[in-house]
């Protein structure tokens, strides 16, 4: 029982990190569209 409880914690875990990186990718603010979180619109000082 507490295995089956450690493995689904581990599947919603995975899963929550897959769908935000997809959240994360149809996200429009801008960078280079690789959903790094980089902007093109940076300053080179």
């Amino acid at each position: 029982m507490i295995q089956q409880l450690i493995i689904f914690m581990l599947f919603l875990a995975a899963a929550g990190f897959i769908g935000r990186k997809i959240w994360k990718s149809f996200d429009s603010s801008g960078g280079c569209g690789k959903g790094c979180g980089c902007s093109t619109d940076k300053k080179i000082a």
